[in-house]
């Protein structure tokens, strides 16, 4: 659960942050360029930080546009996902006597962890698969500065690995528990009472012992 809920916090913080590209120009190394899913920000060598709003949503690259849904959905997964798997746990009382359903809760917060995980993981991977791109393209002279990955890149993996893995290990928790749960004991018949005189020898009298 711990894991779950670092993972969602690191797929939140991944997706405001204006990490995702760094530029570092060599005309002028006194300024560092930082663009995010929202902002660009400008960063100088005093410490003073500028940043400035994209002007327009369909203006953006398409991986930009796409990552900001898919980022915003994760997020909503993600927060989704730890409810239902904290509704799941031992520790939390409710359903405490419907074991079935707890189990039910806890796959289902495991699936949507999982989910969680790998809509992170596809936005991520596509703005650092085309940041690649773009910095080895021959086709742009090499006095043009490129992008180059960004914080926000990396914590955007490991955000994605936590959710995936803590959605798996709940999902596989909740197996474990429902195949180690013992069949409910059967209901054994009591064993119907007889009458006085059923089942019982009749003593012998004490005249047909004298010979």
């Amino acid at each position: 659960m711990l894991l779950a809920l670092l993972g969602w916090v690191s797929s939140c913080v991944t997706t405001f942050v204006p990490l995702w590209k760094n530029l570092n120009l060599d005309l002028n190394e006194l300024e560092v360029w930082n663009m995010g899913l929202w902002q660009v920000c400008i960063t100088q060598e005093e410490g003073v930080v500028e940043c400035q709003a994209h002007g327009s949503f369909l203006a953006l690259p398409p991986e930009l546009r796409i990552s900001r849904l898919l980022m915003c959905v994760s997020n909503g997964l993600g927060l989704l996902g730890c409810l239902l798997a904290a509704l799941g746990l031992d520790s939390w009382r409710a359903c405490e006597d419907k074991p079935g359903q707890k189990q039910r809760l806890l796959l289902a917060g495991g699936a949507v962890l999982g989910t969680a995980g790998i809509t992170t993981l596809v936005p991520v991977s596509w703005v650092a698969y085309n940041t690649v791109l773009d910095f080895w393209d021959e086709t742009v002279p090499d006095i043009v500065p490129r992008w180059e990955f960004g914080e926000a890149t990396f914590l955007g993996w490991f955000a994605g690995a936590f959710l995936a893995a803590s959605g798996l290990l709940l999902a596989c928790s909740a197996r474990s528990t429902s195949t180690a749960t013992p069949p409910a004991p059967a209901c054994r018949q009591l064993p119907t009472p007889r009458g006085p005189g059923e089942g019982h020898h009749p003593h012998p009298k004490i005249a047909d012992l004298v010979i």
